[in-house]
């Protein structure tokens, strides 16, 4: 026990003492932030774009006003949203959540849009080359910053409906283009209904009409609408889901690469000539288990630090998530089975290789098989009783992940039980397989292959 004890303070240390080893611990929630910010960022500073609607003629008559009603809609619409939001917040945040929520939405959800008065030439121009000449002529780089368009739209009617060239400055911005489609598809529903002697104002008022509807459940935390709290478990069951992923993946490709580069300097050899093959293993397993604590520990600290000075409305309800609905220890058992098996087999294929390129021929199908719970957990947010999500949960290779991101759904105690059996059951089964060819592994210049490995496990040494 005592040589176990060495080796797993040995492993631990090997890392915990490198620079790099913090570096890419921190890295993992300075990414997660910037891969939400990021998109946050770009959609508030996107520029407002000037934009010129014409109409090419008597017959397109109408059709600039039908955009303009389109524009003023769409913004009233998001107002109305963004108050919703805000009053959805204050039930659970107070008027400073409220006030943030509101606020967020306004700035994500507004169309950076504005109709201006186009310019006096571009308006008495022909219709034709002549006006598309100058609407160039406004969108080039030539035209003072002050004067330049982002935007040209020439309206028109083909056939009695509406039709729209639409010039932008930049080639890969079809903000404008779609908001023109939809605001033309109204205006020819208007005039369809209109042809038939429905009234205009009728078909407006139509459009306009956004039904209350309120989500109700006897499962919610009020026993009826359903609101933010009773969403948040399926939330955290997802992000728990994907961070025992990268959490299990991070703790075995280091015990991979740990076994691999003693193989390959024969630091292997010489530790099997004072510790034995269980020992070396069994201490391996522990030294870089304690190294994915030491992660999970810092993730959850900066989680945490972040939620109560950032959202401290939320902070709560987080933690009475994870302690009175048990998600925590439902994490940490699903924690220990899942890292067990994976830790166990990467390093017996670990003790086969010397070089990184050794270790394709089986890490390829086994990542592949690590793929499928990413996609498959999704699914389980929504639908966490649908067959498929039952049957894979069973999968005790998917297991840990699967019933991580259903935990929050409260499945029935013969799964939960079923399926944390089975894990632990291979997880032992694992154990005892790589236990053996880790075994014959060290001892041997045998290159890694399927039948290599195969032979190990059956002779054991």
């Amino acid at each position: 026990m005592k040589r176990t004890l060495l080796i797993a303070r040995r492993e631990f240390a090997a890392y915990a003492k490198t620079v790099g080893f913090w570096l890419s611990l921190l890295a993992f929630p300075v990414f997660g932030v910037l891969g939400g910010a990021v998109p946050i960022l770009m959609k508030t500073s996107e520029p407002m774009r000037e934009v010129v609607v014409i109409e090419e003629g008597p017959q397109a008559a109408g059709l600039a006003a039908a955009v303009q009603t389109a524009l003023r809609e769409d913004s009233e619409r998001r107002q109305r949203r963004s108050r919703e939001a805000a009053a959805e917040a204050q039930k659970t945040g107070g008027q400073s959540g409220a006030a943030a929520a509101g606020g967020a939405l306004d700035q994500l959800g507004a169309l950076k849009m504005r109709i201006v008065a186009p310019p006096a030439d571009l308006a008495a121009a022909a219709p034709g080359q002549a006006r598309e000449d100058l609407a160039r002529h406004y969108l080039g780089d030539e035209v003072p910053e002050e004067a330049r368009l982002d935007s040209v739209v020439l309206l028109d009617r083909t056939d009695g409906k509406p039709t729209a060239r639409v010039w932008t400055r930049r080639a890969t911005d079809d903000t404008v283009e779609d908001f023109v489609r939809e605001a033309l598809k109204q205006a020819n529903r208007r005039e369809v209904f209109a042809a038939v002697g429905i009234d205009p104002s009728v078909v407006e008022a139509a459009n306009r009409f956004e039904p209350e509807v309120t989500a109700l459940s006897p499962r919610s935390s009020s026993g009826g609408e359903v609101s933010f709290r009773d969403q948040l478990p399926g939330i955290i069951g997802l992000a728990s889901g994907f961070i025992l992923w990268s959490l299990i993946i991070t703790g075995a490709s280091i015990l991979l690469n740990s076994v691999m580069e003693e193989k390959s300097n024969k630091i292997l050899e010489v530790l099997l000539s004072s510790a034995s093959a269980t020992e070396i293993l069994t201490g391996k397993v522990l030294g870089v288990a304690l190294l994915t604590i030491t992660v999970l520990l810092v993730w959850g600290g900066i989680a945490a630090a972040g939620l109560i000075g950032g959202l401290p409305q939320y902070a709560g309800m987080v933690g009475e998530v994870l302690l009175e609905g048990g998600l925590i220890g439902y994490f940490l058992a699903y924690a220990v089975g899942g890292y067990l098996m994976y830790a166990v087999l990467f390093a017996a294929i670990g003790a086969f290789c010397e070089t990184p390129r050794d270790a394709q021929t089986l890490m390829g199908p086994i990542m592949m098989i690590l793929i499928v719970p990413l996609l498959v957990m999704q699914l389980a947010i929504r639908t966490p009783d649908a067959p498929v999500v039952q049957i894979m949960s069973w999968v005790p290779f998917f297991t840990p992940f699967l019933m991580s991101a259903r935990a929050p759904s409260e499945p029935p105690m013969i799964e939960i039980v079923g399926t944390m059996a089975g894990m632990f059951a291979f997880a032992l089964l694992m154990v005892w397989i790589a236990g053996r060819a880790f075994r014959a592994g060290a001892l041997s210049d045998v290159k890694l292959s399927w039948k290599a490995f195969a032979g190990a496990i059956g002779r054991g040494r």
